[in-house]
C-alpha cells in the first residue's frame, strides 16, 4: 500500500474487505462503535493511535505493518503456473494462487489426486466455505456422511463445518480448481 497517496480510511476499508468483514464485525472486534469506524473510512475523521491500534488489532495488523505495507501498487495480479505455492505434495497436490494469504478472505487452489489418493485419513472440518469445479478425472466427495461422484465439468459447493473429504475415483489423475473462504491452510 503506498500510504503516501492513499487516505487511511480508503486502506482501512481495503483491508477490512480483504479480511471479510462488514463495518459492524470490525467493529465488534475492535471494540469501538460503528460510527466510528464508518466515519474513519470515510476518511471525515483521524483516529487516535489508540484507536487506530484496535482497528488493526481486529484486523490482525500492527501498526508498523500497516504503515509499511506495499499492496496496492505492487501486489500481483497474474499469477503464472509455475508461480503458484506448492503447499503440499506428494500423491495430492495443492498449488495456492499467492503465497501469503494473511488477511486475505479468500484461498484459491489448483488440486491435483494421483489415482487412490484422498485428501487424508480423516474428515475434514474447518471455519468457512468451499467450492470447487473438477477439470479432469473422477472425484469421490463425502459430504455429511453422503456420497457423490462428480466428472470434468461438475462443481461442488458447502458450508465447511459439515465434515467432509475428497478422494480420486479413477484410474487417471483428479484435477480440481477450488475456492475457500476464509483461507484455511
Amino acid at each position: 500500500m503506498n500510504t503516501q497517496e492513499e487516505p487511511l480510511g480508503q486502506r482501512l476499508r481495503l483491508l477490512r474487505r480483504r479480511a471479510g468483514l462488514s463495518q459492524r464485525e470490525l467493529a465488534r472486534r475492535a471494540r469501538i462503535s460503528n460510527g466510528a469506524i464508518s466515519t474513519i473510512e470515510a476518511d471525515k475523521v483521524s483516529p487516535s493511535v489508540s484507536a487506530l491500534r484496535q482497528i488493526l488489532s481486529a484486523l490482525g495488523l500492527s501498526l508498523g505493518e500497516f504503515f509499511t505495507h506495499e499492496e496496492a501498487s505492487g501486489e500481483p495480479i497474474v499469477f503464472r503456473a509455475r508461480e503458484l505455492t506448492e503447499i503440499a505434495g506428494g500423491a495430492v497436490s495443492y498449488r495456492q494462487v499467492g503465497a501469503d494469504l494473511r488477511g486475505r478472505a479468500l484461498q484459491m487452489l489448483h488440486e491435483r489426486y494421483r489415482p487412490g489418493a484422498r485428501s487424508g485419513a480423516h474428515l475434514l472440518t474447518h471455519q468457512g466455505e468451499e467450492a470447487g469445479l473438477v477439470i479432469a478425472g473422477r472425484l469421490a466427495l463425502e459430504v455429511d456422511g453422503r456420497s457423490y461422484e462428480l466428472g470434468p465439468g461438475d462443481a461442488y459447493r458447502f458450508d465447511s463445518r459439515r465434515p467432509h473429504a475428497f478422494a480420486n475415483a479413477g484410474d487417471v489423475d483428479l484435477v480440481i480448481v477450488s475456492a475457500c473462504t476464509p483461507p484455511t491452510f
